[in-house]
C-alpha cells in the first residue's frame, strides 16, 4: 500500500479517496489539499526521477495517461512496476473514479462518502443553472502564445456545468493553441483566464484593445 502518483490531479484524487496517508512521493505542482505539500516530489508531470522511484520501491504507480511520459510509463512498465492510469475528462466520471481509487486503495467506505458529495454538489450545480441562458465562454490557460482548451477537456465539461459553451468546443484537443483572430470571430460574452497565480488580472487586461468584443464592452 505504498503508493506514488505522477500528477497533481490524480494526488488530489488520493486525497479524496481517502488514500492520502498511502502516499509516499508525487510531483511538482501538486498542492492540494495542503496536506500533499508535505510529500517528497521526484519531477513534474512531464519528467520524474525515474532513480528516486526505484529506490522508494512503491506498490502502486498511479499515471496521468493525457500527460505523462509515455516513454517512461512504458519504462516502469517493463520494469514489473503495477500502473493505474487515472485520468477524468467530465465531472460526471469523479465519483465513479474516486470509487475505483478506494478500491485499488482499500479505502472504499472514505472514497464512496467523497464521491457521493461531489454527485450531489454537481446535481445542485446543473439544476441551478439548468434554465439560465448560457453564455459563450474563452477559457484562457496560457497568454502568449494563446491557449484554450477543447469540448473533450475537464474545464470545458465544468464550463458546461455552469450553464456556459465553450467557444472551442469543436476542437477535438484536451489543449489547444489558437490565434486571437478566431477569438475574434467567435467573440465570446465572457473570458475566463485559468492562469498561474498573480497572471490572470494581466491576462484580462491585454484584452482591452479589442473594445468591441462583446466580452470587453460588458467587462465579463
Amino acid at each position: 500500500r505504498r503508493i506514488i502518483s505522477l500528477a497533481p490531479g490524480a494526488t488530489e484524487m488520493l486525497f479524496a479517496a481517502g488514500a492520502g496517508s498511502r502516499l509516499i512521493a508525487t510531483v511538482a505542482y501538486a498542492d492540494q489539499p495542503p496536506a500533499a505539500r508535505r510529500l517528497p516530489r521526484i519531477g513534474d508531470s512531464s519528467a520524474i526521477d525515474m532513480e528516486r522511484l526505484l529506490v522508494l520501491k512503491p506498490d502502486v504507480v498511479v499515471y496521468w495517461p493525457g500527460g505523462n511520459n509515455p516513454a517512461q510509463i512504458a519504462q516502469l512498465q517493463r520494469l514489473g512496476f503495477k500502473l493505474y492510469g487515472q485520468q477524468v475528462n467530465r465531472l460526471g466520471d469523479l465519483g465513479a473514479s474516486l470509487r475505483r481509487l478506494g478500491r485499488m486503495a482499500g479505502t472504499e467506505a472514505a472514497a464512496r462518502q467523497r464521491a457521493a458529495e461531489i454527485e450531489n454538489r454537481l446535481s445542485q450545480l446543473r439544476e441551478r443553472y439548468a434554465r439560465r441562458a448560457p453564455l459563450t465562454a474563452l477559457l484562457e490557460t496560457w497568454n502568449l502564445p494563446l491557449y484554450t482548451v477543447g469540448g473533450r477537456q475537464l474545464m470545458s465539461d465544468a464550463l458546461s456545468v455552469c450553464g456556459a459553451v465553450n467557444i472551442f468546443a469543436d476542437l477535438p484537443q484536451l489543449s489547444s493553441a489558437v490565434q486571437v483572430e478566431a477569438v475574434l470571430a467567435r467573440d465570446p460574452d465572457l473570458i475566463i483566464a485559468a492562469a498561474p497565480p498573480g497572471a490572470g488580472v494581466r491576462w484580462l487586461r491585454d484584452w482591452r484593445r479589442f473594445p468591441s468584443m462583446k466580452a470587453v464592452r460588458r467587462g465579463n
